[in-house]
């Protein structure tokens, strides 16, 4: 005779074992979107520097203490001012990506590094006085400025000025809220009429994967 109490115990379980399953599933399923929109979000408010375009609008650069200049198209500023003891640099940006841009500090380089070279650390990055933004689709510029002669970069980067060196400055920016920080390698390279190109090499994510 069968045990019907034992038959419907087995299938009370497997019924739970199959409501368990359904629910593991679509919290899965649930996971999955979750990521899918932030991933979306994060995409949308994602910034990526280059150089400017020759046919972009000038832009006025004006530094702590009252220095200005102009600032063209695709090309970049490093002046040493030894009576104000002050090198001035500045470099054309444009954000190609979809997220507004929020620059936040700068390694200098006082010769070329490679685009295999490795960045430096975050905390040895030089923290930017004001904040600068660049519109997604828009021009803008970074600029900072090298004030105290008793750095050891003052001397090597008034030396590359002087005698029409290429240098490097890494920039490190991130989204409107700080985050997915990035790292570009830009080169100012010599122009024949006296002036400076801006280049950029590579980029770094910082907090997310390595798209290579």
């Amino acid at each position: 005779m069968a045990d019907w109490q034992t038959i419907s115990s087995l299938a009370t379980a497997g019924g739970t074992l199959v409501l368990a399953a359904a629910t593991f599933s679509s919290v899965r399923a649930s996971h999955r979107s979750l990521r899918v929109a932030e991933q979306a979000l994060l995409t949308n408010m994602r910034p990526l520097l280059v150089p400017s375009l020759r046919d972009d609008p000038d832009q006025k650069v004006l530094w702590r203490g009252g220095h200005v200049a102009l600032l063209t198209g695709g090309r970049g500023i490093a002046e040493h001012d030894p009576d104000e003891g002050v090198i001035y640099l500045a470099v054309g940006l444009r954000n190609v990506g979809s997220g507004l841009a929020l620059l936040h500090g700068w390694y200098p380089i006082p010769h070329w590094a490679s685009a295999g070279d490795p960045h430096a650390e975050l905390d040895d990055f030089r923290r930017l006085v004001i904040d600068l933004y660049i519109a997604p689709g828009g021009a803008g510029y970074w600029e900072s400025a090298l004030r105290d002669d008793q750095d050891p970069l003052f001397d090597q980067f008034a030396r590359a000025i002087a005698e029409r060196e290429l240098f490097t400055i890494d920039i490190l920016y991130g989204d409107q809220d700080g985050g997915q920080r990035t790292i570009s390698r830009c080169f100012l390279l010599p122009a024949s009429d006296g002036g400076w190109y801006g280049q950029i090499a590579r980029h770094w994510n910082i907090d997310r994967a390595e798209p290579r």
